[in-house]
C-alpha cells in the first residue's frame, strides 16, 4: 500500500458521505475509522434491488453516496450492478473516495482499519 501526506486529509472530507460496504466486517472497518453512515448492501434473504431500496430512504436528498465494495474484481462486478440501481432510485453518488483507495492500492474494505492505523502515523 502506499501512503502520502496528503492522503489522512483527503479521507476526512468523505466523513460525512453515506458508504455502501458489503458486509458486517466493512462496516466495522470504517466506524472504527470514525466514518458514522455506513450501511451493508448484503443481507440475508434480501435481494440486492431490496436492499438498496431499504437504504435509499435513509439518504437524505442531497447527501452524496460512495459505494465501497472491495476493490478486486468480484467488488468490481458488484459495484457495476449497485451503481445503475442507485441512479435508477435518484441517489447522488460520488466515486472520489473509491478511486482514492484505488490510487492507494486498498483492496478488501475489511482491511481499512489497518490502513487508517497506519495513516494515523503519518
Amino acid at each position: 500500500m502506499k501512503y502520502n501526506i496528503h492522503l489522512k486529509s483527503q479521507i476526512e472530507r468523505f466523513k460525512d458521505y453515506v458508504i455502501l460496504v458489503e458486509g458486517k466486517k466493512d462496516i466495522q472497518a470504517l466506524r472504527s475509522a470514525g466514518f458514522k453512515k455506513v450501511y451493508a448492501i448484503h443481507q440475508t434473504g434480501v435481494t440486492l434491488r431490496e436492499r438498496l431500496e431499504q437504504i435509499a430512504p435513509l439518504i437524505e436528498k442531497k447527501q452524496k453516496v460512495c459505494i465501497l465494495t472491495d476493490l478486486d474484481r468480484r467488488g468490481k462486478e458488484l459495484y457495476m450492478k449497485i451503481k445503475p440501481i442507485l441512479q435508477e432510485l435518484g441517489i447522488t453518488l460520488d466515486s472520489t473516495f473509491r478511486g482514492i483507495l484505488i490510487k492507494a492500492q486498498v483492496s478488501h474494505i475489511e482491511g481499512l482499519s489497518n490502513f487508517f492505523g497506519k495513516i494515523e502515523k503519518i
